[in-house]
């Protein structure tokens, strides 16, 4: 699928977004260790997330996912999860493919270490390229002295990764950098350990996980940003979960809503945890004194987490420093956080982000890559970059993005207000975190615009 867009201007009416990715894959997980059936409802049908329920069912779990009624949303998919019980995995055939989903592994690393079984984690030569020894360690410590029970190439840094489980013992874990996958790794190692598992974090995470052991019965206790439990876990009790509309995605559809002149959107449904919503209060800040706007309506708890409806205004932006406890809050918003940087007045600097030299790409490198392609000021730093604005963007043919999900979909929104036409080829990757993107940014721009215009198979609807 490729993408070529045109400057629009005006976005208009409401839209949701696709479930939370996030929660999805830890409703899948914790869904099959539960004792009986639970329900996803808003499952997330995306690549990332067909990667997890490929995988537990190959670990025996069933799975079936059905439509929600007659609405053709993703987001009103319904996934059924027929739970094992912590002890009830089964030894897998095959080496587990989690594709291109860094979650995936590293979540499936912690739940496999405490099974009395041998298991292989592998995926694509994207995933295969990501560090994973920020588990492996954690996870060689619990297993014992001189006990390696994970391995994998170059001294477990790199997948595919080979787990002996069983026998874990609790430990605690401080972790050099903020990190939810990381930590619900270790917790979900801790449900099998004997004695006390602790992780103390140097910065909040998203909070997810936490939130849904506490929901299914186990007593994880945290105190400012150190989380605790004690194991081995009896059981987990099956609970339902009402995945809300994803921030992550929605950011795409704000962004463009701040960033397209005259534009006045509503997201429906969207979840604002704050462990999740750095990037609401960024750009909050970039919009000044009322310059640009967003507010959030109708807010209310869907199933343990905060929801709202989101109003975004288009607006003029200003420069800002980003950096801090922040950053771990925003950490996949960085790349379309760039793009309305790109049309801020002043400078806006982005410090503490080295995380995102080992997410799906180095999107600092990737992020300066794309954004000079399309005639942004902008300077890479070690953990970050500057970017001077406001820049007028110019189209171009074959944005680089590398297969990575998040910088695809910039590039679309960037699309909306360069001027000339920009392509973004090879755009399937949009739906390993937001089928649905396509036509739902071609509605909010009319669909007589051309606008959003597609060139083959269109896989990410």
């Amino acid at each position: 699928m490729n993408l070529i867009l045109h400057p629009t201007a005006g976005l208009r009416g409401e839209t949701d977004v696709p479930g939370d990715k996030s929660i999805t894959h830890r409703a899948l997980l914790l869904g099959a260790l539960g004792d009986g059936p639970s329900r996803i409802t808003g499952y997330l049908d995306g690549g990332d997330c067909r990667a997890t329920m490929a995988c537990l069912q190959a670990l025996g779990v069933p799975i079936d996912v059905t439509e929600n009624g007659r609405c053709p949303q993703r987001r009103d998919l319904i996934a059924v999860v027929q739970g094992v019980g912590l002890r009830g995995l089964q030894e897998p055939e095959e080496p587990l493919n989690c594709v291109r989903s860094g979650t995936s592994m590293r979540l499936l690393a912690g739940l496999l270490a405490g099974q009395p079984f041998y298991s292989v984690l592998t995926g694509e030569a994207q995933l295969r390229r990501r560090p994973m020894d920020r588990v492996v360690l954690p996870l060689r410590q619990m297993g014992g002295a001189g006990c390696a029970r994970i391995w994998g190439r170059q001294d477990g840094r790199l997948p595919p990764l080979s787990i002996l489980g069983g026998g874990l013992q609790g430990c605690e874990h401080i972790l050099p950098v903020a990190s939810a996958q990381v930590k619900s790794c270790i917790l979900l190692a801790g449900l099998y350990a004997e004695g006390v598992t602790r992780v103390v974090e140097p910065g909040p995470s998203r909070d997810h996980t936490e939130r849904m052991l506490r929901g299914r019965g186990i007593a994880l206790t945290t105190e400012g940003l150190t989380h605790t439990l004690s194991g081995p876990a009896d059981s987990l009790a099956a609970l339902d979960t009402t995945v809300p509309g994803d921030f992550s995605s929605a950011a795409y559809l704000i962004v463009a809503g701040l960033l397209v002149p005259d534009s006045e959107i509503c997201i429906r449904n969207v979840g604002i945890n704050p462990t999740r919503t750095g990037l609401l209060d960024v750009l909050t800040q970039m919009g000044g004194a009322g310059c640009a706007g967003i507010v959030a309506e109708n807010e209310r708890d869907e199933g343990g987490e905060p929801v709202a409806d989101l109003v975004v205004r288009a607006g003029e932006l200003v420069a800002t420093d980003v950096g801090g406890e922040v950053v771990p809050r925003m950490i996949d918003e960085f790349p379309i956080l760039a793009l309305a940087a790109t049309q801020a007045q002043g400078t806006t600097r982005v410090r503490d982000a080295a995380e995102l030299r080992v997410k799906e790409s180095d999107r600092i490198t990737a992020i300066v890559e794309g954004l000079r392609a399309l005639g942004a000021q902008i300077e890479a730093r070690p953990d970050g970059f500057d970017i001077h604005g406001p820049t007028t963007l110019q189209g171009a043919d074959a944005v680089p993005h590398r297969g990575d999900h998040r910088l695809a979909m910039t590039w679309a929104v960037a699309g909306l207000i360069a001027h000339g036409e920009t392509i973004v080829h090879d755009a399937d990757c949009i739906a390993d975190s937001f089928p649905g993107f396509v036509p739902r940014l071609s509605a909010l721009t009319g669909a007589s615009t051309g606008s959003v215009v597609v060139s083959g198979t269109e896989v990410a609807s």
